[in-house]
C-alpha cells in the first residue's frame, strides 16, 4: 500500500526514510554470507562471458563451410562446455554451503537449508526519467535529480540487505515503491530504454527484461530467501530462538507463495511455478522441523502417551520431507537443484522415521499395561499409530500380552537402527553433505542410541517368531503453515509525488503542455465553477468569458496559480488563491487531458538461457563497453548444438507441477542452457 498525500517536505520525508532503510543494508559487511553472495556474482558472470563465446561459435558453425573452421570451432566448443559445467558446479557448491548461513553455536540440531539471494545489475534510473519528466510531464527532470538518486540509492540498498527484520523492510519499501514507479514512469505505448537484469539462483542464467514484473518477481524471491536465511540463523538451542526460525519458514513459505500466484510467467528456472511451489513445501518442512524441536527441547517424558506422541510428530516430520524429496527429483526441477538439498531431505526422511520407531518401540518395551493405567486411553492411541496390523493381531492384544508387546517393540527398534543405517549411507554418499560434521555426529548418536535399545531385548529367540513392524502413521498438534508478512505490505512515500496526485498524474495519461491563462475577477465569480479534489477541474465554462478567450478550455486541470503550484490542493484552497486577485487578474497554469488511442505496447525485451521467448534475446547481446543496447542485433534462431540437453526446449509458462511419483532417483543433471544471439 501506498501513501499518497500532498509533498509538505518531500526532502526530508525521503531522507528520513532513507536513513531508516540503511539499517538493513549492508554493503561492506565481511561475512561468510557476503563473501558467498560475491562469489555467486563472480561465477554469474563467468557464466555468461562462456555463454556469449559458445553462441558466437555456434553461429559460425552455422555460417561457414569451411571444414578446417569448423574443426576448429568444435573443439572450442568442447572447451567452453567444459568450463560452463565447471562453473555450474562451482556455482551448485555454492548453493550447498549451508555452513555459512547456520547458527555458529548451532550443534546439537539437524541443519537448515537457506536460499541464497539473486544477483541483479545496478541500474541508471537518472537519464530515461529525467527525459520521460521533461516529455510527459513538461518538467525539468533536472529538478527531481535528489528523488532519482534516493531511488537509486534505495536499489542498490537492496542488493545488500542484512539478514534481519530490518533487511526484510528495505526489500519490502523498495517492493511497495514499484507500483508507484511503474504508474509514473512505465508507459503501455513506449519503452523507456531499462533494462532489468537478474541472474538465477540456481543456474546462474541472466535473465533480462523491460518491464518491472521481473523486478517485483526478484525482489519477493529475495524477501523470501532472507527470511530462510533468518530462520537457519536462529538459535533452535532456546524455545525463543525455535519459535523465531519457526516463523521465520513460515513466512518465507508466504512470500514464495504470493510469488507463485501473483507472477506465473517468469521466464527465470528458480521462480518458475514448479520450483516455487517445490521451495514452499521445503520451508514448511523446516518449519516442522523446528516445530518439533521445540516440543522435544524440553525433553522426552519417558512415558508411554509421550513417547506415542512423540513418534508420530517425528513421522509427520519424515512425511513432509519425504514429500519435498519427491518434488526434487521431478523433472524439470532435478536439473537444476542442488544435489546436497534432495540428499539432505532423504536422510532427514530416514532420520526422523527411525525416530519415530524408536519411540514407539521405547513405548512397548519400557512399559507395561498396569491395573491403574487407562486402558481404553491406550488402546485408543495406539490404534491410531497403526493404519494396518498384520492378520490376527489387534492394539489390545499388543498391549495386554506381554510377549506380543515384547515383539512388537522388538520390530520396532530393529527398523530404527536400519533406518539410522540408511540415513548414514545415503549423508556417505554426497560430497558436500560430508562436510558437516555437526549432522554426521547426530545421525551416529541416533543409530548408537537404537543399537543400545535393541541390544537390551536381544535374543534367540526372535528367528523363530520373526514380525515386521508396521507403518506408523503421522499426526501433529503444530501443522506448520504459510503466512504472508506484514512487511509486504509497508506504507511508503511516493519520491515523485511533486508531478501531482497519481490517479491524475501518470503514464498512462497524455497531457498537453502547460498553458498560460489569465484571470481575472469577472471570470472567477461568474466565467466558470471548480470540482474535484486534487488538482481541481474547470466546469460550466462560459465560452464568452475572458479566461476563455485566453485558452481556458471545459474540463481543464489547474496545476499553477501564479507561482503556487496547486497539483495537490482542492477546491478551496484554490479559491483562496483567487480570491485576491484584483483588477490586473492573475496567471494560471492549466493542462488539458489528450484523448488517445493507444498502439500496441511495445514488446518487452527478455532474456533466458534454454527459455525460448517471443522477445528478442537481448542479455546475450548486452555489453557495457559497447553501443547501446537498441543498436545490436539480435537473433531468436535455433542454436545448432545444445548443451547439457536433447529434448526440445519449454518456456516457464509451460511447466507442470511435478507428481508424487516414488520411482525416481536422485540424479543431478547438468543445468539446461541454450543461448543464442548473433555475433
Amino acid at each position: 500500500s501506498c501513501a499518497l498525500k500532498p509533498p509538505k517536505s518531500s526532502s526530508s520525508s525521503s531522507v528520513s526514510e532513507l536513513n531508516s532503510l540503511r539499517r538493513g543494508c549492508s554493503p561492506n559487511a565481511q561475512t561468510g554470507r557476503s563473501k558467498l553472495q560475491n562469489k555467486r556474482a563472480t561465477l554469474n558472470q563467468q557464466i555468461i562471458k562462456q555463454m556469449r563465446m559458445r553462441a558466437g561459435a555456434e553461429n559460425l558453425l552455422k555460417a561457414t563451410n569451411n571444414n578446417k573452421v569448423k574443426e576448429m570451432v568444435l573443439l572450442e566448443l568442447s572447451y567452453v562446455n567444459s568450463d560452463l559445467q565447471l562453473l555450474m558446479g562451482q556455482l551448485e557448491g555454492l548453493n550447498s554451503s549451508m555452513e555459512v548461513y547456520q547458527n555458529t553455536e548451532e550443534t546439537a540440531n539437524i541443519p537448515l537449508i537457506a536460499l541464497g539471494l539473486k544477483e541483479t545489475k545496478e541500474i541508471d534510473f537518472s537519464s530515461p526519467f529525467k527525459d520521460f519528466i521533461l516529455e510527459h510531464y513538461s518538467e525539468d527532470g533536472r529538478s527531481f535529480e535528489e528523488e532519482l538518486a534516493d531511488l537509486m540509492d534505495l536499489r542498490q540498498s537492496c542488493r545488500t540487505p542484512s539478514r534481519s527484520e530490518a533487511g526484510v523492510e528495505l526489500l519490502a519499501s523498495y517492493y511497495s515503491h514499484l507500483p508507484l514507479i511503474e504508474s509514473r514512469f512505465f508507459s503501455p505505448t513506449r519503452q523507456n530504454g531499462i533494462f532489468f537484469t537478474w541472474y538465477d539462483s540456481f543456474t546462474g542464467v541472466p535473465v533480462c527484461q523491460q518491464n518491472l514484473l521481473l523486478e517485483k518477481a526478484s525482489i519477493l524471491f529475495n524477501m523470501a530467501a532472507l527470511y530462510s536465511q533468518i530462520g537457519t540463523r536462529s538459535d533452535r538451542q532456546t524455545r525463543v530462538g525455535l519459535e523465531q526460525a519457526i516463523a521465520a519458514f513460515q513466512k518465507a513459505a508466504g512470500v514464495l507463495n504470493l510469488l507463485k500466484e501473483t507472477f506465473t510467467h517468469i521466464p527465470s528456472y528458480d521462480m518458475s511455478p514448479a520450483m516455487v511451489s517445490m521451495l514452499i513445501r521445503l520451508m514448511l518442512a523446516q518449519a516442522q522441523q523446528c516445530l518439533f524441536e521445540k516440543m522435544a527441547l524440553p525433553g522426552v517424558s519417558n512415558q508411554f502417551y509421550a513417547l506415542i506422541r512423540m513418534a508420530q510428530e517425528a513421522a509427520k516430520v519424515s512425511e513432509v520431507f519425504d514429500q519435498v524429496h519427491q518434488f526434487m527429483i521431478q523433472t524439470p526441477i532435478k536439473d537444476n537443484v542442488p544435489l546436497f538439498w534432495s540428499t539432505m531431505s532423504l536422510v532427514k526422511t530416514n532420520h526422523y522415521r527411525s525416530m519415530a520407531h524408536y519411540f514407539v518401540a521405547a513405548a512397548l518395551l519400557d512399559h507395561e499395561l498396569g491395573p491403574r493405567d487407562d486402558e481404553d486411553q491406550q488402546e485408543k492411541m495406539l490404534s491410531q499409530v497403526y493404519d494396518q496390523l498384520p492378520e490376527g493381531r489387534t492394539p489390545i492384544d499388543i498391549l495386554k500380552n506381554k510377549d506380543e508387546r515384547k515383539r512388537f517393540g522388538k520390530a520396532h527398534i530393529r527398523r530404527a537402527v536400519s533406518g539410522h543405517e540408511e540415513a548414514l549411507r545415503i549423508y556417505s554418499l554426497c560430497e558436500h553433505l560430508t562436510k558437516l560434521e555437526a549432522l554426521k555426529d547426530i545421525l551416529k548418536a541416533s543409530h548408537q542410541r537404537s543399537l543400545e535399545k535393541y541390544s537390551d531385548f536381544e535374543n534367540e529367540e526372535e528367528f523363530t517368531d520373526y514380525v515386521d513392524a508396521p507403518d506408523i502413521t503421522s499426526k501433529t498438534e503444530h501443522r506448520a503453515e504459510m503466512e504472508v508478512p506484514a512487511a509486504t505490505k509497508v506504507k511508503v512515500i511516493d519520491f515523485f509525488q511533486r508531478l501531482g496526485p497519481l490517479a491524475i498524474f501518470s503514464a498512462k495519461q497524455k497531457w498537453t503542455p502547460p498553458r498560460s491563462v489569465r484571470i481575472y475577477p469577472e471570470d472567477r465569480d461568474e466565467g466558470f465553477t471548480l470540482k474535484g479534489e486534487s488538482p481541481v477541474q474547470v466546469v460550466s465554462l462560459d465560452p464568452h468569458c475572458q479566461a476563455a478567450g485566453d485558452g481556458l478550455k471545459e474540463g481543464d486541470y489547474i496545476v499553477a496559480v501564479g507561482k503556487t503550484d496547486s497539483k495537490w490542493m482542492g477546491v478551496s484552497e484554490v479559491m483562496q488563491l483567487l480570491k485576491d486577485v484584483d483588477e490586473e487578474g492573475t496567471e494560471i497554469q492549466v493542462v488539458s487531458l489528450m484523448d488517445s488511442n493507444p498502439s500496441m505496447p511495445a514488446k518487452s525485451a527478455t532474456f533466458c538461457g534454454n527459455l525460448p521467448k517471443t522477445y528478442s534475446m537481448i542479455c546475450l547481446a548486452y555489453n557495457d563497453e559497447e553501443k547501446p543496447l537498441k543498436n545490436r542485433k539480435v537473433t531468436k534462431k535455433s542454436s545448432f548444438l545444445s548443451w547439457g540437453m536433447k529434448n526440445k526446449m519449454k518456456s516457464a509458462s509451460m511447466l507442470n507441477l511435478p507428481t508424487m511419483d516414488h520411482s525416481g532417483a536422485i540424479i543431478m543433471a547438468n543445468t539446461v542452457c541454450s543461448l543464442y544471439v548473433n555475433y
